[in-house]
């Protein structure tokens, strides 16, 4: 024996459905609604029929549904998830979220628009908190720009001021050295705060370059191939052979001259690689540096030996302050990396890094041709 069902009353489904229904003449006009609508409205059932659509609706609503809904019914015939504000008899908003379709005759004539509404409540003030968010999160990420951009020029004024009082101190123990009668002990002292105001003005430097890379939209360079690059490269050498003397650093030269490019600039990256590899790197084994023209590139390389860099170290490297090995006794600001991998940039070229047990290597490579103009 089958079970019994109970039957749906349909005129109860439409009238007390968890959603208002209205039917909608051609003119605008409301010619059925259900209860459900009405008690939300606050109107009597009766008396909503034959009333403009515009009556329940809030000014927004109203023209949403002339610049929204119409139109697109007329093109499709139907709408899905439109945002309607309806007003209450007292003047109240409900928000909805509305589809509609048209009911049309045998002769294809427009004889209603049917509208199912859900409120939406909840919904819409769901969607107004992340409306709210975005606008809270742009405003912050704003002011941290802006911010970042007075720091900058902060660095900068501050490096700039920096470097007469470091200019006049240098000049003046040049002068001690050269012009005074001193004991070994005063020498000493002086060739430390030479070493220490050279450590300064390399400091300096280095925020000066920061501050041109971030609010100048990268490093400015004065490429040309007016003079050599090899003895650039070979003074470098000299000098961290002299900063670091505990480290060996062979060096293989073989560049086809000229090379375009910046040399002062050039000169300051191969300094920067070959300081963190004499910081970073083993004793036991050399530096090892190469530099040579290949084909129509310039290729500079500087590896070291060591311990191998983690991955999360290495995706930072070129992050300006960051220090992938924070010991007291590395001192820096961090840019070194971050102002190399900028030259790298400002010459076309790339500045890579990889890392084993066996070896470290940073390697930059550059288009060693004068770009065309068009």
């Amino acid at each position: 024996m089958s079970e019994q069902h109970p039957t749906e009353d349909l005129e109860d489904l439409y009238e007390t459905a968890p959603c208002g229904y209205v039917s909608i003449s051609p003119n605008g006009r409301i010619v059925k609604a259900n209860r459900t609508l009405a008690n939300w409205l606050g109107w009597d059932p009766g008396k909503l029929p034959g009333r403009s659509i515009h009556e329940i609706l809030t000014v927004g609503g109203r023209i949403a549904v002339e610049t929204h809904l119409a139109p697109l019914l007329r093109m499709q015939g139907h709408v899905h998830e439109i945002a309607l504000d309806l007003l209450t008899a007292d003047g109240e908003k409900i928000p909805t979220i509305a589809n509609a379709a048209e009911k049309r005759g045998s002769g294809s004539e427009h004889l209603f628009t049917r509208l199912t509404l859900f409120k939406a409540v909840d919904r819409r003030t769901y969607e107004r908190s992340l409306l709210e968010a975005q606008v809270r999160a742009e405003a912050e990420s704003k002011a941290q720009r802006e911010a970042a951009v007075v720091r900058e020029q902060f660095m900068a004024v501050l490096g700039h001021d920096l470097r007469n009082p470091l200019a006049a101190t240098a000049a003046g123990v040049r002068m001690l050295q050269q012009r005074e009668q001193l004991s070994a002990r005063g020498h000493s002292i002086l060739a430390e705060m030479e070493n220490s105001l050279a450590r300064a003005s390399g400091l300096v430097d280095d925020v000066l370059d920061l501050a041109r890379g971030r609010l100048g939209g990268g490093l400015v360079i004065n490429r040309n191939a007016d003079a050599p690059l090899t003895p650039v490269l070979e003074q470098v050498i000299a000098e961290i052979r002299a900063i670091a003397p505990d480290h060996r650093i062979d060096a293989r030269v073989a560049i086809e001259e000229p090379v375009f490019c910046d040399r002062p600039r050039l000169a300051q990256l191969a300094s920067n690689l070959l300081a963190n590899a004499a910081t970073h790197g083993s004793t036991d084994q050399p530096i090892r540096l190469s530099a040579a023209t290949e084909g129509d590139s310039f290729v500079l390389s500087v590896a070291n030996d060591g311990g191998p860099i983690p991955e999360e170290v290495r995706s930072r490297l070129f992050q300006p302050f960051f220090r992938g090995d924070a010991r007291p006794s590395r001192n820096g600001l961090g840019l070194g990396l971050f102002i190399a991998s900028e030259i790298a940039k400002a010459h076309d070229g790339t500045l890579s890094v990889s890392s084993t047990t066996a070896q470290t290597r940073f390697t930059f490579t550059m288009p060693n041709a004068e770009p065309h103009l068009n």
